[in-house]
């Protein structure tokens, strides 16, 4: 089976996590990038008037993204990874479930935060993967370690 680890991450917290994931699941890494690059003032989730703040009020929102993934067919197994914004995953990650097809696909989800937990984020993932098998989301914190993530893989797959 060929895995894939596909994050966002604003700020660099996510990236580390997916990278080690990547590392011990033996998987390739996909960095699901916004056209225009979240700053610090787009991330400020105290001004209702920051880019993060209006695209999360909405929940059609759809920020666009550099690339897909050319070769999706090619892998069995997904690890999503993405920053807890809002309770549910920022909407850039619907945007990437939605420009590609998952049908028969497994997605694993993971996610970081600052103090959420991981909130109801797969009823709102759901919709964007069709044809997915989604697997329920974990949370972790960015300092996890290697063995912590190699037992998850284990009891995930």
């Amino acid at each position: 089976m060929k895995k894939l680890v596909a994050y966002f991450s604003a700020t660099g917290t996510t990236k580390k996590l997916a990278k080690n994931l990547a590392n011990v699941a033996n998987a390739d890494l996909f960095e699901i990038q916004p056209t225009s690059a979240y700053t610090k003032k787009d991330l400020d989730w105290t001004n209702e008037h920051s880019r993060s703040s209006i695209e999360m009020s909405n929940p059609n929102s759809r920020p666009t993204i550099q690339y897909k993934v050319g070769n999706l067919n090619e892998y069995d197994i997904i690890y999503l990874g993405y920053p807890i914004w809002w309770y549910v995953a920022p909407t850039i990650v619907n945007t990437f479930l939605e420009e590609h097809n998952w049908t028969n696909k497994t997605i694993i989800p993971f996610a970081t935060s600052g103090g959420s937990d991981i909130g109801d984020v797969n009823k709102y993932l759901g919709k964007s993967c069709k044809g997915a098998k989604l697997h329920k989301g974990k949370l972790f914190s960015p300092n996890t370690s290697l063995e912590d993530l190699k037992l998850w893989i284990k009891n995930n797959n």
